[in-house]
């Protein structure tokens, strides 16, 4: 596991574009100018949210050689985890990076951004660098991005495509808040063909990350100390400005954690250094907020709404409980994949969501030594993952197109081997007019 991970790193170093130069670094804000150095003909989109934040999307409409550009062609969401950000499935390069591979393969692709990342760090009337207006700007958890930016974003593909129905993926927090979605507002069901949820962190009755655990256990206290001291975001952009000078590694970490060499200590006593696997300068940022809630849960072994203490969850919830996500509510079609050395996500956890779900399966990985970052790290998950995915999103999306001349929502079959063709529906359909016609004058 350690050469694999080795090898990962000097792939990411020395990336070659097929010109023969080493891929260049792109910053977080730079994901548009990556992708066009990749070879590929990128689309930026930014929607507004009701409560007024303003996401940036990325879309990848076809893949690098345009070798799809029909109309019909599947359309699939995409959607990061926790500190990240859509640069995120497409680190690895034309041949390895998660989405290119989905647009290869014809797909109409689309990446979302979360509110609070450095992508999507807007809002129509607050500013998130004001001392005051932060504490409102940073106010949200995994729940506000489930129940507000995911639907919003869907939306707003499903209107810009003319579509009624997408497929959508979503990793590590992505599948978090698509469970959110899919048991708080279940209409939101109907327009999915298909979901594929890598390492969704949802129920945590079995969470295996011992650190995490550990600083769960203090999840209010400290987020309560941060809040006093002002500290409401994660990686906020200037945090490398904010902490000059500053050598050792981990105490510059700590220090761009929140922007601050003062309270730097808050990153520590949270477990932030466990969930990052890569550089801090790349950390998207997210607010602090995502992190108190998923340490809630974690501590209470619960997959719940945020506690926010009994008397205001009594106001909020009209109970002094927070009330449990009901993922029986969840109809789409979900494809739970999994793997054994997630450290994030226990197997038990994940085959009692997918028991939970009305529609659901789950998948493990065929590599026991995965981990929960290898979905869009890993080189060797094309072949474990994506190339699954890719098939099973092309099986979905032709079942779910209607036959040309009906309207029926699959192919109608006359017996075990043989389909109506497009020709021979039409003939069918005609005639059943004709007899409907004559059945009209005779009576």
């Amino acid at each position: 596991m350690v050469l694999g991970r080795l090898l990962l790193g000097v792939v990411l170093c020395a990336v070659v574009a097929s010109d023969g130069d080493v891929r260049p670094r792109f910053s977080i804000y730079e994901t548009v100018e990556l992708i066009k150095f990749d070879g590929y003909q990128p689309e930026t989109h930014h929607v507004t949210t009701p409560d007024g934040y303003i996401l940036e999307m990325h879309r990848i409409p076809y893949g690098r050689y345009a070798n799809n550009t029909s109309e019909d062609r599947p359309v699939v969401f995409v959607m990061h985890g926790l500190m990240g950000a859509s640069q995120g499935f497409i680190l690895l390069g034309p041949e390895y990076s998660f989405v290119y591979n989905l647009a290869d393969a014809g797909f109409d692709v689309w990446m979302g951004n979360a509110r609070g990342n450095k992508n999507s760090r807007f809002h129509v009337s607050l500013d998130p660098d004001d001392e005051e207006e932060k504490f409102q700007f940073f106010d949200f958890s995994f729940e506000e991005i489930g129940m507000y930016d995911v639907p919003a974003m869907i939306d707003y593909i499903l209107q810009y495509t003319r579509r009624d129905k997408i497929h959508y993926i979503g990793a590590s927090q992505g599948g978090t808040v698509f469970l959110v979605m899919a048991s708080m507002l279940p209409e939101y069901n109907e327009k999915l063909i298909s979901v594929h949820l890598l390492a969704a962190v949802g129920y945590q009755n079995n969470f295996p990350g011992a650190q995490l655990r550990r600083a769960a256990l203090m999840t209010d206290i400290i987020y309560s100390q941060a809040l006093r001291n002002g500290i409401v975001e994660l990686f906020p952009p200037n945090s490398v400005e904010m902490v000059p000078g500053i050598t050792p590694s981990r105490e510059l970490s700590n220090a761009r954690c929140v922007g601050s060499v003062e309270y730097s200590y808050m990153c520590e006593l949270f477990g932030v250094r466990s969930l990052m696997r890569n550089n801090p300068d790349d950390q998207a940022g997210a607010a602090l907020k995502q992190i108190a809630h998923y340490g809630q849960n974690i501590r209470d072994r619960q997959f719940r709404r945020y506690h926010h203490g009994r008397q205001a969850n009594q106001a909020a919830y009209n109970e002094t409980s927070p009330p449990l996500y009901d993922l029986s509510l969840i109809t789409a079609p979900v494809t739970m994949h999994y793997s054994l050395s997630d450290d994030l996500l226990d197997e038990r956890d994940a085959l009692a969501m997918v028991a939970d779900m009305r529609n659901a399966k789950a998948r493990k990985v065929a590599r026991d030594s995965f981990l929960h970052t290898d979905y869009v790290e890993a080189l060797d998950a094309k072949e474990l993952v994506t190339d699954y995915v890719i098939e099973e999103i092309i099986k979905a999306d032709l079942a779910a197109r209607p036959v040309e001349g009906t309207i029926a929502t699959a192919a109608p079959v006359i017996d075990n081997s043989t389909q109506v063709t497009g020709a021979a529906s039409t003939t069918v359909l005609n005639v059943y007019l004709v007899v409907l016609s004559l059945y009209v004058m005779i009576k």
